[in-house]
C-alpha cells in the first residue's frame, strides 16, 4: 500500500522489451534506502516490485496486463518517473489509500495557472469517472491529489508549487497521458452494495436435488 506522496523523482536508465511485456531500470537515490529485492515501488502510480538492485537503481518487470492499462508503455530511455516505496506500519498516512494499481488513463486537456497553484482538467472515461468526486481523492500518476471539480467526461485538480516541484507533474502538459487510480474505498462500497444476485450466481442446489441424493 501507499499514500500518493511521491519521495522522489528517479531516471529511466533502460526499459527491455520483451514481446507482451518489459523489464525497466530506472535510477534512483532516496527509494534505494534499506530496500530490499522482493520490496515494492510505485513507478508514476504503479505498484512493481524490485528484482534486483545493481549500484544505484533497480529492475522491476512490467507484465502485460500493465503495459495495456498504464502509460508505462510509452517510457523510454531518459523517462522521469515519480517513486514512492510502499508505506510503512508506523509511517505518517499524509495522502490516501493508494494501492498501485491504475485502474486507467487519462489525457490531460488544459493546465491553467491560478496565483501560485495550477490546475489541471484530465480527460477520463466513464468507468473511472463513476468513481470521481468532488472533494473526494484521486492518484494522478502516483500523486494524492483533491479534486476540485468534475464534469460528464473530465474532473479537475489544483495543484500546490510544492507538489508540482517534487514531482513529475510540472512537466506535463496538454495532451500528455498521466496513470489515474481512484479511491479503492468508493469501488469496495459499490461491491458490497450490488443485490446478492449480481454479486454471485445463482445457486443450482435445490430441495429437490438434497432430498434425491439423500440429504
Amino acid at each position: 500500500m501507499f499514500t500518493g506522496i511521491v519521495e522522489e523523482i528517479g531516471t529511466v536508465e533502460r526499459v527491455q522489451h520483451g514481446q507482451h511485456s518489459a523489464v525497466l531500470a530506472i535510477r534512483a537515490a532516496k527509494v534505494l534506502e534499506n530496500t530490499k529485492i522482493g520490496d515494492s515501488i510505485a513507478v508514476n502510480g504503479i505498484c512493481l516490485t524490485v528484482t534486483a538492485l545493481p549500484g544505484g537503481k533497480f529492475l522491476a518487470d512490467v507484465m502485460h496486463e500493465t503495459l495495456n492499462r498504464s502509460s508505462l508503455a510509452n517510457l523510454k530511455n531518459g523517462s522521469r518517473v515519480n517513486l514512492e516505496r510502499a508505506m510503512q506500519a508506523d509511517g505518517r498516512f499524509g495522502g490516501h489509500i493508494v494501492a498501485g494499481h491504475v485502474d486507467g488513463v487519462g489525457t490531460i486537456l488544459s493546465t491553467k495557472r491560478d496565483d501560485t497553484a495550477v490546475w489541471y482538467t484530465i480527460k477520463a472515461g466513464p468507468q473511472i469517472l463513476r468513481y470521481v468526486v468532488e472533494k473526494g481523492s484521486v492518484t494522478v500518476d502516483g500523486i494524492s491529489l483533491t479534486v476540485a471539480a468534475v464534469s460528464e467526461n473530465s474532473f479537475s485538480v489544483s495543484v500546490i508549487p510544492h507538489t508540482a516541484e517534487q514531482t513529475i507533474l510540472k512537466e506535463k502538459g496538454s495532451g500528455d497521458i498521466v496513470n489515474l487510480e481512484t479511491d479503492i474505498i468508493g469501488k469496495y462500497v459499490e461491491k458490497l452494495m450490488q443485490p446478492a444476485s449480481l454479486a454471485a450466481p445463482e445457486s443450482r442446489i435445490t430441495e429437490e436435488f438434497l432430498s434425491r441424493y439423500g440429504f
